[in-house]
């Protein structure tokens, strides 16, 4: 914290006189940034709800490489980083815990899109490259009226600089970097638009970056192997624009991505196969950015985006047209042999077939298509409207792999019949298949009518009508009874509307307040494992083969400013969220299972945003959040304990309770033609939880009384051991000199200045028997950059 107050002091310090700068000087106010929140372009400030955006120099100055390190700098924006490619999202603090792999049925509560196209999965978050963007938008509040299902807390938008017509521009991006306890890493980026005659233009963007690894993996008797998390992002897009007059705009586009990993930035606390607690087994000392694995892991995911938009004017009316095909195949690798391991102790196995090599293999396959199609007046009238409908149809088949050599002959040994006698390949303990065939359909609308040049009001709702059907296949030894194919199926509609009232006081301040809604919808329940329930647990976590839609209800009163002649933009709002079937994760006690529970929740806030440039030279910028997001109804057990964390007064996980970012950059002529600068970024991150079950005791304490036991493999010298639950806060700060010329830019930059290693989340397998670990961030960082543009 020491460092946020400095940043706060000295950006404070340069804001205090904006008045006296103001009167002395004529330079260039903040710059007007136009945004589409509203699916029609306005200013930033004349938006009437919370709206945060971010330019494609605010987020190099800011010095991020990806989204998770982007929404440091958004006040109420929470991104869990679970590493490339599996990002979790938050706004406002409305979470209800870590997202797990192996839940494909859980929606996204964040909607994310690449301009007008939905890309978002609940865990699988693209993680696109941040290059030529025009802007990334953060909208705050439910969404549910225009962005529909998977917006209740918010909608992420990644605007990319489209095609212009009759010229001839582009941009190259040169990247390198290195850091105290990384490998090297960079990136080459480069985008160039192509006039074809008067009413055409081609925007081609290509780029590879190569992802520094700083997660060492240890073994007993194997040494180190250093930086397994590397990997690599290779992608680009390509949009043809079709203008033959100025009432007709068609541009298909084509976007593609491939991103590979060999690793997780997991640091692993404990691990049943290597630790420092064994006698009879090699002990292994884990450091700080170490895990123990036995075999790579990894990530490969390759994302291929179609889209159309078209835009028809019609007099006074503009007809728009989006249509939208996803083709995205994830294959995720984990090393689970401490996890078949400790079963396998558990079912009498030796040291060497503890040690059995037992790959995991989750394999996504989504094919999504989605249809939009709205009418919006145009104009400067006193009404101005929007109506629409939305249709999209996805089809994801999901599945688990444990491909074990050896293990069939192992359970016959133990006398158990052999995984193929589960119905599953041979030597595969575990098997699964789930297909999901999922549609919806949406009508709506919004309007804005203003009365005079003061007030206005915007109302507006959306219909909305969901079916899911599944079919799901569990087979091998570790699937109990299993089950093959076995149906479910789930639907719902509803409403979901918005009120919003302006008042502009003056040209240069504007109050609003709304009630808004917004939805997340529900899914179907895997099946429990009944053999291994207890009778109580039974009771407890059975018949609920499907959970609801999360409803979010939001009221909010905000301002927006503009200060000091415009040198100045102060925005702030509080809010209050009323959460109505929060869908939390559960692991089902003793039945070795996960399922969905629905519970209630509110969370209340405020935020705020400031950015000041009291002299051609100095610009400012600092902007907090802080909200207190908890649990309003408990759910017990017959013995009265908490079920899955839901207590009243629990706080709502992943997303911290307070943020903050504060930067400022000073800048100054180098000669007629070259100016310098500086700029100096720091980011607060408060604490957090995992899962709401983690605030519960004895979680944190494995082998304590009431907790999953502690396996005796390797003759350990403890019978118990203690980690930490709740993930501490942390402060990252980055500093950027660069000179800039009118065709080109370089600069050096130092990024986690003070080497801060941030826990963001607790990574835990079976439960906490067999591995316990944190996922954690890049450490310190330092590289050169250099951009050209022509």
């Amino acid at each position: 914290m020491r460092h946020v107050r400095a940043v706060i002091a000295l950006t404070l310090a340069g804001v205090l006189p904006i008045a006296a700068y103001a009167q002395q000087t004529e330079d260039k106010v903040i710059q007007e940034l136009i945004v589409t929140a509203t699916k029609r372009e306005s200013t930033l400030q004349d938006v009437p709800f919370s709206v945060a955006a971010k330019t494609a120099e605010d987020i190099r100055d800011s010095g991020s490489s990806n989204i998770v390190e982007l929404a440091r700098n958004i006040s109420g924006l929470a991104i869990t980083d679970l590493g490339p490619g599996q990002s979790q999202v938050a706004i406002r603090g409305i979470s209800a815990g870590q997202v797990v792999r192996d839940q494909p049925g859980v929606k996204e509560s964040v909607g994310v899109y690449l301009d007008e196209s939905p890309i978002s999965v609940a865990l699988f978050t693209p993680d696109l490259e941040l290059f030529d963007l025009e802007r990334f938008e953060v909208l705050r509040g439910p969404q549910g009226t225009l962005f529909g299902a998977g917006s209740s807390s918010g909608t992420l938008r990644y605007i990319t600089a489209q095609p212009k017509l009759g010229q001839f521009e582009g941009s190259a991006e040169a990247t390198v970097h290195d850091g105290t306890d990384s490998d090297y890493g960079g990136g080459l980026r480069g985008a160039v638009n192509l006039p074809l005659g008067d009413t055409a233009a081609l925007r081609i963007v290509g780029y590879y970056t190569e992802l520094a690894g700083f997660i060492d993996s240890v073994y007993p008797g194997r040494g180190t192997s250093e930086d397994v998390n590397s990997g690599s992002r290779t992608g680009g897009r390509a949009a043809l624009t079709f203008q033959p007059n100025d009432n007709i705009s068609i541009t298909p586009r084509i976007v593609y991505q491939k991103l590979e990993t060999d690793g997780y930035p997991r640091a692993d606390f404990y691990n049943i196969l290597g630790n420092q607690y064994t006698t009879t087994e090699p002990p292994v000392t884990v450091g700080e950015r170490d895990q123990v694995t036995q075999l790579e892991e990894g990530i490969d995911d390759d994302f291929t985006l179609a889209d159309l938009t078209m835009d028809f004017g019609l007099g006074d009316l503009t007809l728009t047209s989006v249509t939208s095909y996803t083709d995205r195949e994830v294959v995720v690798l984990r090393d689970a042999s401490q996890l078949t391991g400790s079963v396998t102790f558990q079912l009498g196995g030796n040291s060497a077939q503890v040690r059995f090599n037992s790959p995991l293999y989750d394999t996504t396959k989504l094919e999504a298509f989605s249809q939009e199609i709205r009418l919006s007046s145009g104009g400067e009238g006193a009404l101005q409207w929007l109506v629409g409908a939305f249709y999209q149809q996805v089809d994801r088949d999901y599945g688990q792999n444990l491909p074990t050599p050896g293990y069939d002959a192992f359970l016959i040994s133990q006398g158990i019949p052999p995984s193929s006698g589960f119905n599953a390949p041979p030597d595969t303990p575990f098997f699964s298949d789930l297909t999901y065939d999922f549609e919806q359909f949406a009508v709506f609308g919004e309007g804005t009518i203003s009365f005079n040049d003061q007030w206005s009001l915007t109302g507006g709702v959306r219909y909305y009508d969901f079916s899911e059907d599944r079919l799901l296949t569990f087979a091998g030894v570790f699937a109990d009874v299993g089950y093959t194919n076995q149906p479910g199926s789930t639907s719902s509609d509803g409403f979901s509307p918005r009120v919003i009232v302006t008042f502009d006081a003056t040209d240069d301040v504007q109050f609003n307040a709304q009630v808004s809604r917004g939805f997340r919808l529900g899914g179907i329940n895997d099946p429990l494992n009944v053999t291994l329930c207890t009778p109580a647990d039974l009771v407890t976590y059975g018949g609920q083969p499907t959970f609801d839609d999360e409803v979010v209800l939001n009221y909010e009163v905000g301002a927006k400013t503009r200060l000091a002649d415009g040198r100045v933009t102060l925005n702030a709002a509080v809010f209050f969220s009323d959460i109505s079937d929060l869908q939390v994760i559960a692991d089902a006690g003793s039945c070795s299972s996960r399922i969905v529970l629905n519970a209630d929740a509110e969370a209340i806030g405020a935020e705020f945003e400031l950015f000041a440039r009291p002299t051609e030279n100095w610009d400012f910028g600092l902007s907090a959040t802080y909200v207190q997001a908890e649990i309003t109804k408990s759910q017990l057990t017959s013995t009265g304990a908490p079920i899955a964390g839901i207590r009243d007064g629990n706080r709502l996980p992943t997303a911290p309770e307070f943020q903050a970012a504060a930067s400022a950059t000073y800048s100054w002529p180098w000669s007629t033609t070259l100016d310098g600068y500086v700029n100096f970024t720091v980011q607060h991150v408060g604490s957090s939880f995992t899962q709401l079950a983690d605030q519960e005791p004895p979680f944190g304490c494995v082998g304590c009384p009431g907790a999953p036991g502690f396996f005796a493999f390797g003759a350990p010298t403890i019978t118990q051991f203690t980690f930490q639950t709740e993930l501490d806060s942390y402060d990252i700060g980055n500093l950027r000199f660069g000179v800039r010329a009118e065709q080109w830019e370089a600069a050096l930059f130092v990024n986690n200045l003070w080497d801060e290693r941030a826990l963001t989340s607790v990574d835990r397998e079976r439960g906490t028997r067999a591995r316990v670990g944190y996922l954690t961030n890049q450490p310190l960082t330092y590289g050169l950059s250099l951009l050209l543009n022509f």
